[in-house]
């Protein structure tokens, strides 16, 4: 497994109910119908909740992909005057040791260069489907690379049957060519038929020759998998912005299987209560925020007092965090509701824990926090979740009071810790958003049924007087065409292209993605 060098930006751990084996048929089959209510937390105390040195180390990473390699091939025998073998090149015993010699190197190669975890099982030659009943390690698997360089049918039927994802790669001009290059669409795909026959599996599971095609798709599945079955505590309880309380909570717990974590703002405030009488939680925190206002790319201008509470606020999550066993927490009414407990706004608290990893989200609109789970679990870098504006020329304002600064996974950018903008009051982070920076921009509709993605570029970090953070980006299409394909409300933005692998993660769950423009 390749070692994450993110500088401290520790990719979030999903504590998943399932422990973590779920097939690609429980992603479209959600619970099979049941119902995973929110659990509320009770007994918090601040001696059970509060984390020694809070404030320092960040969650452990994502979970691996595991993926189990094959190599399906055949080996003919001559016959006279008949024919006697099928297209391809790989053919004999030395074909396949070669064969085998090239993909252990080039999986060598693709787990060196990847930017996600990933575990490649050892590789394995089958020619019939029975050939895999003797192989011990294919259940361990979370997804498999089929080498289709020849054998029966039967080998992709039932690896598909698993119910495993699986990516099929066949060779044109990669090494010697592949019997399913010619194949695979008239044989398995379309089973001897026009249209599309097997489930589970479909042409955009099919690579030819191209590593990388292979990397972006493991990519995408490595976020999916550590998505699904989240555990996200929920300050306040969830909630979905301007629609039925429950309605797309229920929705998100059904289609993501997430498992939300509640705790009263009664409680809260008696914790944080509780963390004001402690000396070493205060010391602390005044600590940690003169070392974070000592660094050249902050400026302060908002109260001291505000930014230090910050701090004791980050010290409250991340022990409710540690005790509810998760990574990732949103908040309810943190625009106003927080405010009187804490003596501060939330805003540069979720910032902070962002930036060391945690996932931290404001507003507790689960229309699109899962999209900035799957985002942030398949870029390995922090999101921004966001309110959009209007579209026109070609530029839109994405803006909220809350933002990472380490929004590449590494370097912190500039930042002015203001007052929370709606309330004058608090400590917000106006992170200066690099210019020039292409970000992909998930447009998540109230139904958990259709993602618009938007791929941009930011061209401002102006100071307008709406959300301290705040970003113009640049977009190549029509602004009308944009304005009425937007659904829901909430945005989520993230540093790179990841246009490909959302549309590929979230395709298993039923869900739509539409780009814009659509990329042919």
């Amino acid at each position: 497994m390749r070692k994450s060098d993110m500088n401290g930006w520790h990719q979030h751990t999903t504590c998943c109910p399932c422990g973590g084996d779920i097939s690609r048929r429980t992603f479209l089959q959600g619970v099979g119908g049941a119902t995973l209510l929110s659990t509320a937390m009770t007994g918090l105390t601040w001696s059970a909740v509060a984390a020694p040195g809070a404030g320092q180390a960040g969650p452990a990473g994502r979970r691996p992909l595991v993926v189990k390699p094959v190599l399906a091939y055949d080996l003919p025998q001559r016959r006279h005057q008949t024919s006697w073998r099928s297209w391809g090149g790989v053919q004999t015993e030395d074909d396949v040791a070669k064969e085998m010699a090239r993909i252990r190197g080039e999986l060598k190669t693709l787990e060196a260069e990847a930017d996600f975890p990933v575990t490649f099982l050892p590789l394995a030659g089958v020619q019939r489907g029975a050939d895999l009943d003797k192989i011990s390690d294919l259940a361990a698997a979370d997804v498999y690379i089929v080498y289709a360089a020849g054998g029966w049918m039967d080998v992709l039927d039932k690896l598909n049957k698993t119910g495993k994802d699986m990516i099929i790669f066949c060779r044109h001009k990669s090494g010697p060519v592949y019997l399913w290059y010619e194949i695979i669409s008239p044989r398995f795909l379309r089973q001897h038929t026009d249209t599309l026959a097997v489930k589970g599996v479909d042409d955009a599971d099919v690579v030819v020759d191209r590593m990388d095609e292979v990397m972006w798709r493991l990519r995408a599945l490595c976020g999916l998998r550590n998505t699904m079955g989240t555990r996200m505590l929920a300050i306040g309880g969830p909630d979905a912005w301007a629609q039925p309380k429950d309605v797309v909570p229920e929705l998100v717990r059904k289609t993501w299987q997430f498992d939300i974590q509640t705790v009263t703002y009664e409680d809260l405030g008696k914790l944080i209560k509780a963390a004001r009488a402690d000396k070493a939680a205060v010391d602390s925190a005044r600590g940690m925020a003169a070392a974070y206002l000592k660094d050249a790319g902050v400026t302060l201008e908002t109260q001291k007092p505000c930014v230090e509470n910050c701090f004791l606020l980050d010290q409250v999550f991340r022990g409710l965090m540690t005790k509810a066993g998760c990574s990732a927490i949103t908040i309810n009414g943190c625009m106003g509701t927080i405010m009187p407990m804490a003596e501060t706004s939330a805003c540069l608290t979720l910032t902070l824990l962002n930036d060391a990893g945690y996932l931290a989200f404001c507003e507790s609109d689960f229309v699109v926090i899962p999209s900035g789970v799957l985002l942030a679990n398949i870029a390995g870098k922090p999101v921004f979740l966001n309110d959009p504006t209007y579209p026109h020329d070609g530029i839109i304002t994405l803006a909220h009071c809350t933002a990472p600064r380490k929004m590449d996974g590494k370097t912190l950018e500039p930042t002015r810790i203001m007052t929370h903008f709606e309330s004058d009051y608090g400590a917000a982070p106006k992170v200066e958003m690099r210019k020039g920076q292409l970000v992909t921009n998930i447009v998540p509709d109230f139904a958990v049924k259709r993602w618009v993605g938007l791929l941009g570029e930011i061209i401002d970090a102006p100071f307008m007087d709406v959300c301290r953070s705040q970003i113009d980006i640049r977009f190549d299409c029509d602004s009308l065409a944009l304005a009425e394909r937007m659904p829901g409300f909430h945005w989520m933005t993230c540093y790179g292209d990841y246009m490909k692998e959302i549309g590929y993660a979230i395709k298993r769950l039923n869900i739509d993605w539409e780009m814009i423009p659509k990329t042919v």
